[in-house]
């Protein structure tokens, strides 16, 4: 378990979620890693609108493509399992940074994925600082923990 709250979401798999075979489909896994940290950055205190475009006219100046992603599958996941997301931000670089999430259902790992996000310019699209809000959710997000050496 994180020993941040805002890094654990949770979630109920739907119906909608499922396929033919009523397990969840393959490709929800990595919608939910996007909406787990979209969440996550609200429940830390930043708007999505700070970060996302929203069609409005004071759009963020910085666009965060994702430019990798994965899915490692290990169990299926039914609907009506009560899901937990936990979130690991890593930084890569002053640019990039990636967030994995793992997916558990009660203790076992049945999931997990990882979407790697470059910060560019959204005018000139060259790669440019991580914005400070997104700064500060990876930072916190890692106090307190000890890292190896």
């Amino acid at each position: 378990m994180n020993a941040h709250p805002w890094l654990e979401i949770h979630r109920t798999v739907r119906f909608s979620d499922t396929d033919a075979a009523g397990v969840m489909h393959f490709q929800n896994l990595l919608g939910w890693c996007h909406q787990a940290w979209e969440q996550s950055l609200e429940q830390f205190g930043i708007p999505v609108g700070v970060v996302f475009p929203g069609g409005r006219s004071d759009q963020p100046s910085v666009a965060l493509p994702i430019v990798h992603c994965h899915a490692d599958f290990r169990a299926p996941m039914h609907v009506g399992d009560a899901i937990v997301i936990e979130l690991q931000p890593k930084r890569i670089d002053p640019s990039c940074f990636e967030v994995m999430s793992s997916f558990r259902l009660s203790e076992q790992e049945i999931a997990s994925g990882c979407l790697r996000h470059v910060a560019i310019d959204a005018g000139s699209r060259r790669r440019c600082l991580t914005p400070e809000p997104i700064d500060r959710w990876i930072e916190a997000s890692n106090l307190g923990q000890i890292q190896p050496l």
